[in-house]
């Protein structure tokens, strides 16, 4: 039974009225349609007008693009729309999520690493503002996986950390941050990713924790969250055995479905044990996760049927759409779940005045306040996190601060500068410039040009080329990647840190926090977690010396390798 006065919908009963006859007033059709929200890759308005008259989509999320473009796109969904759109956006790191022009404020990581919630909680705020905005009403975010599994190539810089604890806050603050904006967050991926060292995007992965285990962290998270009144989750295609089996003791290990299938994990868990009221989404259902557990035509109405509210992405809406229409007719998705589900997205709505807003023509805000999008304040805000959150990990050298008279030219050595968000110039080059700003001579190592010398040169030569060489890399963690590995070039890592015990080296990681693991002879480390426009300066700044380290490890950097340490 689902009770729209309570968390996370709060309805007076203005809304419940809406809720119910809006309800009522639906055909089948419009309630299928409900239950999905599309990827937005709508090539022209005729083709948006088709979809929005056809299919009735509940909701819709746009990758970042213009915040212009996109914000006049949700303005003509919106109007087009009979029932207002939840409109989504993976809002993780600030409002660049949905706009290129919106502020990259920094990587969960780099906000943990503060050890304040302040900055979560502005992290939230930023990611609120200006998603609203740009017209968004649903943040994908924040990610409450926990960083158990170094190897992990998705969760990284991703999460909060490794401390149950230090998550379970600084997602709080987040959602503070986050919801006063009328944008309903989406704490993502139940049950839990960063145990496994796979990819739920190209494999059904799985949390192995015990249920007891499981309950003292990734459990006590959600159940906090959720008491807070966090209005959504998203499910991931992870599976969680014990759980699994401990509500379904004869189920047997290949019955064993990932959340986003499971309704062991999502009635039984999600619902009953941590007693959820809100909208369950599923992440993208044309992950492999999800997709290589059966037939398409089967899998999308299972995961309503489990307990999903929507499900996020379609291959080909209108075999979908008939996917599902088919597990209506077919008595797999019953008319009290389908009616459930239908009820939980109108109550989302609901709770972030939606029909109100569609009334007032307020859906979307106009062209004038996209002007919070990198403003003075969220700019402030994004270089007090980098002063706050840089961390030296170990310096047993002795290296800094940095004198350009003691060492005066430096051989800086990139490696990867794939950037996280668009714009130029690459961050390497802001690094390097800010090197430079400092007095120092500077070459970027080429392989054509200092490549000879590395692999072939004399010790003698080296020292009277170079008085250090610095490390920047910028190895970023994706989708379908699956691992964030340093690789070497030819011939025998002709750019690997052979030379530690020669010159001078240190090492600066702006994206993937556990490089050690393939470079424990580097003595000098920091982490900074961010690939943004502020990180590249401030490192600079803290490497002369005059600011200083105040960064903690949210993980262990060191891999848990004992000579990664020293």
């Amino acid at each position: 039974m689902i009770n729209l006065t309570a968390k996370p919908f709060n309805l007076d009963a203005s809304g419940i009225n809406w809720v119910k006859a809006t309800l009522a007033g639906m055909t089948l059709q419009e309630k299928i349609g409900q239950l999905f929200c599309l990827l937005g890759d709508f090539k022209n308005t005729s083709e948006i007008d088709r979809v929005l008259n056809k299919y009735s989509p509940g909701g819709i999320m746009y990758r970042p693009g213009d915040s212009h473009e996109i914000q006049n796109m949700h303005r003509y969904l919106q109007e087009k729309s009979t029932i207002p759109l939840l409109l989504g956006a993976n809002l993780e790191s600030g409002g660049d999520g949905i706009g290129n022009d919106g502020t990259f404020y920094g990587r969960q990581i780099q906000v943990a690493a503060t050890g304040d919630t302040k900055y979560a909680y502005r992290l939230g705020d930023i990611a609120g503002s200006e998603g609203a905005a740009v017209g968004c009403n649903w943040a994908f975010a924040p990610v409450v996986d926990i960083n158990f599994n170094f190897e992990n190539p998705i969760t990284n810089v991703r999460t909060y950390g490794s401390d149950p604890k230090l998550v379970k806050q600084m997602a709080s603050a987040y959602i503070k941050g986050c919801q006063q904006h009328d944008v309903a967050v989406a704490i993502k991926h139940f049950p839990g990713d960063g145990i496994d060292d796979r990819d739920q995007h190209l494999v059904t992965t799985s949390n192995s924790l015990s249920t007891q285990e499981w309950d003292e962290t990734y459990g006590d998270i959600y159940r906090t969250l959720i008491d807070e009144g966090a209005k959504t989750v998203m499910v991931g295609h992870i599976k969680q055995p014990a759980y699994t089996r401990f509500f379904n003791p004869s189920i047997k290990d290949e019955d064993i479905m990932p959340g986003s299938l499971s309704p062991e994990l999502l009635q039984s868990l999600l619902r009953d044990k941590l007693g959820f009221n809100g909208l369950i989404s599923s992440d993208a259902t044309n992950m492999a996760g999800f997709a290589s557990c059966g037939k398409r035509s089967d899998l999308l109405p299972m995961a309503i049927a489990a307990g999903c509210d929507m499900v996020l992405f379609t291959r080909d809406l209108e075999e979908d759409y008939g996917f599902m229409l088919d597990g209506f007719k077919n008595g797999v998705i019953t008319e009290e779940r389908l009616n459930d589900a239908v009820t939980r997205i109108l109550a989302t709505k609901a709770s972030l005045k939606l029909p109100n807003k569609q009334v007032a023509n307020t859906l979307v805000p106009p062209a004038s306040a996209l002007s919070i999008l990198k403003s003075k304040e969220h700019q402030k805000w994004a270089r007090e996190l980098s002063e706050e959150s840089i961390t030296l990990v170990k310096d047993t050298q002795k290296l800094l601060p940095l004198s350009s008279n003691k060492f005066k030219k430096i051989l800086v050595i990139v490696l990867g500068d794939v950037l996280s968000a668009s714009g130029k110039p690459p961050v390497a080059d802001l690094f390097i410039s800010s090197l430079k700003n400092e007095g120092f001579y500077v070459d970027e190592f080429d392989s054509s040009v200092q490549g000879e010398m590395l692999s072939k040169g004399s010790i003698r030569e080296i020292k009277n080329s170079y008085d250090l060489i610095c490390y920047f890399a910028n190895i970023k963690t994706a989708s379908n990647q699956t691992n964030v590995r340093i690789n070497w070039l030819p011939p025998m890592g002709v750019d690997m840190p052979w030379f530690v015990n020669e010159i001078p080296t240190l090492f600066v990681s702006i994206a993937n926090p556990y490089h050690l693991q393939d470079v424990p002879m580097i003595k000098t480390y920091i982490n900074a977690y961010t690939a943004n426009e502020f990180n590249p300066e401030i490192i600079v700044e803290k490497l002369v010396g005059k600011s200083g380290f105040k960064g903690k490890n949210p993980i262990d950097p060191f891999c848990h390798y004992w000579d990664s340490t020293f």
